[in-house]
């Protein structure tokens, strides 16, 4: 969908609002680049203690190299580069991003996702509703409006979006909540671009079992047959047009290629905890443990396949 710019998203920030924006965007097939310059608010924090799924909590650097790994196999190209400014692409509706080292890029739409400084985006045609002043111990300044996007980060600039910051930010789960939430309303709003119809546009990025098809939902004709009842009434264009068909048959194959079976499942699951052991310092492990603690915490199957060389049984994944 990049057309003529060089990205079709470009993320100013790697912190969790930016980085998952960018897992969102670029598993919807938008080529999607994340600038970093690697001064992410989180990284002013000692340790991480309330981001769930860490049970007693995690460093600061593992987590931020965990959403950087998640960023670039979900697709997004990740560049340390820092963002100067942003200006309106020449003959279109998007942007020109300016670096402070290299040339500019050009981009489709923009995500801000910096926790404090959004002066990159001054001159953009909305300086006095995105910028207030504030009076303090008789010193004027101005700063970023963070209750200037909508709830959805669209705002009244076409294609920029705003994940942060935002009265929303404040902490890094919820960060990265608005991060997911804004990279919806890019998706829908790519989509529409490209012909897709609001209605149809607005979807869901999850993975399914393959058990719930059951005879009749396995057959695509049925999928055709349901998206045609449901959709076509108050679609925009006519069910028999090719508009009307290359949408239906996008959308349907996303939705089919979400549903996976149970040795997919399995090589999934491995392949994800490989990549999360790859983050673990196997010294701080053990010494975080005695042996008994450790053998404990490890299930009885998989000790046994690694003691016998077998494979783990379906109960121990």
């Amino acid at each position: 969908m990049g057309g003529s710019y060089d990205h079709e998203v470009a993320i100013v920030g790697g912190g969790p609002a930016g980085c998952s924006a960018g897992v969102f965007c670029a598993r919807a097939g938008l080529e999607t680049v994340i600038f970093d310059r690697g001064r992410s608010s989180l990284q002013r924090c000692a340790h991480l203690e309330n981001y769930l799924g860490f049970p007693d909590g995690i460093d600061i650097e593992t987590l931020y190299d965990l959403f950087h790994d998640h960023a670039e196999q979900a697709g997004c190209e990740l560049r340390a580069e820092m963002v100067e400014s942003l200006d309106h692409a020449e003959g279109g509706r998007g942007f020109s991003v300016h670096l402070q080292d290299r040339a500019a890029v050009t981009a489709r739409r923009v995500v801000a996702a910096t926790r404090y400084d959004g002066s990159y985006m001054r001159g953009l045609g909305d300086d006095d509703a995105m910028f207030e002043t504030t009076e303090r111990d008789g010193e004027t300044t101005e700063s970023f409006d963070r209750s200037y996007a909508n709830h959805d980060g669209t705002t009244a600039v076409p294609n920029l979006y705003v994940a942060s910051p935002s009265e929303e930010s404040q902490q890094a789960i919820v960060a990265a909540g608005r991060g997911a939430r804004v990279a919806g309303e890019v998706i829908t709003d790519a989509r529409v671009d490209d012909g897709w119809w609001e209605a149809v546009a607005d979807g869901v990025d999850w993975v399914r079992r393959e058990a719930e098809l059951d005879d009749e939902w396995g057959d695509r004709e049925a999928w055709v047959e349901w998206f045609d009842e449901y959709y076509g009434p108050g679609a925009p264009v006519e069910p028999d047009s090719e508009r009307f068909d290359r949408v239906r048959t996008a959308a349907l194959d996303d939705s089919l290629s979400s549903y996976i079976g149970p040795a997919e499942r399995a090589a999934r699951a491995e392949s994800g905890q490989a990549a999360l052991a790859g983050h673990l310092d196997a010294e701080a492990v053990v010494a975080g443990c005695d042996e008994g603690a450790l053998l404990d915490a490890m299930d009885d199957d998989r000790i046994a396949a690694y003691l016998h060389g077998g494979e783990v049984s379906s109960h121990g994944q």
